[in-house]
């Protein structure tokens, strides 16, 4: 495998809940290789989510060290982190997370202009993009418009748009029905086999953790090996 585009070593981060700490992540060592296709595995409350969030630049450890290409990031100032973020990550969620009051080609497009890609530019690689996850025929259509399905469809195109390294999903199947998750995720596995895109994915579905090949299973916020 090659070396690693992800390093994390001895992250640690609490959550105050109310007055009560929660250790939500307790020394976790991660890396995450180009190209791989790796699944967090564990149940609700054991770390996944926040370890996403910290592989991602969403938030910051507590302890421990983050190094993206050998470079440390966890001290990085706010407007660093952004620029890393929207340059070299791709991010899908549980919840789509697309901006309701755009079409399905402008939210593929945002990331773009955040970036400065000319106009005419983000159209096509769009428009590309849809095409590649078979929806040229709902570019012009809203969120609202479209199945749980087509959403987590635009969700990936979106998280394309920039062409990233790494791309993090955080339970991405979790509002879908069977079929829609199994179409999800061949593309996913699609995407990273033609790509050579690193997805590294969160998840409790048994779907999920098939498709992976390389597990780490979390409980309590630490590490306890790869599935069994």
């Amino acid at each position: 495998m090659s070396a690693p585009i992800l390093a994390g070593r001895g992250l640690t981060r609490t959550y105050l809940l109310g007055e009560t700490e929660v250790k939500a992540l307790s020394g976790v060592d991660v890396t995450v290789s180009r190209g791989e296709f790796l699944v967090l595995q564990g149940p609700s409350g054991s770390g996944k989510t926040t370890l996403i969030n910290l592989l991602g630049l969403l938030d910051r450890p507590d302890g421990g060290s983050l190094d993206l290409d050998g470079r440390p990031v966890a001290a990085l100032d706010e407007n660093a982190r952004a620029d890393l973020r929207r340059d070299r990550f791709g991010f899908v969620f549980q919840s789509f997370n697309l901006v309701a009051v755009l079409t399905a080609r402008e939210n593929v497009e945002y990331p773009m202009m955040l970036q400065g890609v000319a106009k005419d530019e983000r159209k096509r690689r769009a428009s590309e993009l849809l095409a590649s996850v078979g929806l040229s025929s709902k570019e012009g259509v809203r969120p609202d418009l479209l199945s749980g399905g087509q959403r987590q469809r635009v969700a990936v195109a979106r998280a394309l748009a920039n062409q990233p390294e790494v791309i993090l999903a955080d339970e991405p199947t979790a509002n879908l029905d069977t079929k829609t998750a199994d179409e999800v995720l061949d593309l996913m596995t699609s995407v990273n086999a033609e790509r050579q895109v690193a997805f590294v994915l969160s998840s409790h579905d048994p779907r999920v953790v098939a498709r992976a090949r390389r597990v780490l299973t979390l409980h309590d916020g630490r590490i306890i090996g790869p599935a069994a």
